[in-house]
């Protein structure tokens, strides 16, 4: 995506997009990463690399809590995350008894969301037994989403096969009328715009330049609401750019959650190779 009255502000939609996130940040948050989601690591380091220097990351890698950084990598993320953590706890410790009581802020990845903002992580197809696809699996998914308040996710690839009018299972708690704590999600970004949910329902707040209301609509798969106020998405500065190719994601690792088939895997063993991996 380029700018043509800010050529200096020449960014891709990853970059955009973890810009987003960063945005979602406040100074002073506790924020949940969890595996393999490089565009939210990106996203929070940016954050506190710029507004928000009082940040704390819980980490996947490990149950660790960790407030300095590491650019990131793959062959090297245990050493770069593990090596800083201040404090572990067992993941049933950190799930049961921590993450209620300390309120942090996390970004999942859903593989189907509804207009409720239910979403699904188990299993693609009506038969759990023999389903179409198994997905990697709930984790902390349904202990966290039925208290929390600070909910958000990003979908990397927007398509009606993630935006579905029903989920297959429900494995996060949107906004329903059983729930007895927190709220359903409250943000969503996609690779098309920016969502979320004012009145319970999916709605689109900003559309990325390049694309349109009309583009989004078709390419979900249930009536979206929109904003009164909808519009462009603001674009990353120069100065978010640079911070993200040059001091957080040199290698680019943030590009796998936005490739998919042969140019992952090409990304995937240009990154390893870089960092020495496959010598």
């Amino acid at each position: 995506m380029a700018r043509p009255d800010d050529p200096a502000a020449d960014y891709t939609v990853d970059e955009l997009m973890a810009v987003c996130i960063a945005r979602q940040v406040q100074d002073g948050d506790i924020l949940v990463q969890g595996l393999a989601t490089p565009l939210v690591a990106a996203g929070y380091i940016l954050a506190q690399r710029t507004h928000a220097p009082n940040a704390f990351f819980a980490s996947a890698i490990g149950q660790g809590m960790v407030q300095d950084w590491a650019p990131l990598g793959l062959a090297r993320a245990e050493e770069l995350w593990l090596g800083k953590a201040l404090t572990h706890a067992s993941f049933v410790t950190l799930v049961a008894d921590a993450l209620h009581t300390l309120a942090p802020k996390e970004f999942f990845r859903p593989a189907q969301v509804d207009p409720a903002g239910n979403f699904n992580n188990l299993a693609i197809g009506q038969d759990y037994a023999h389903p179409r696809l198994r997905l990697p699996g709930a984790g902390g998914i349904p202990d966290v989403t039925v208290y929390s308040s600070q909910v958000y996710m990003y979908v990397p690839r927007h398509s009606r096969a993630v935006f579905v009018p029903r989920v297959d299972w429900c494995s996060g708690l949107g906004h329903s009328p059983q729930r007895q704590r927190g709220s359903g999600p409250r943000y969503l970004i996609s690779d098309l715009g920016q969502f979320d949910w004012a009145n319970g329902r999916m709605r689109l707040v900003s559309y990325h330049p390049g694309t349109t209301i009309e583009r989004i609509q078709a390419k979900t798969g249930f009536p979206l609401d929109i904003a009164p106020d909808v519009h462009e998405t603001p674009p990353p500065s120069a100065e978010e750019v640079r911070l993200l190719r040059e001091e957080i994601d040199p290698l680019g690792v943030r590009r796998l959650e936005t490739l998919a088939g042969a140019a992952r895997r090409d990304h995937l063993r240009e990154i390893l190779r870089r960092e020495g991996a496959l010598d």
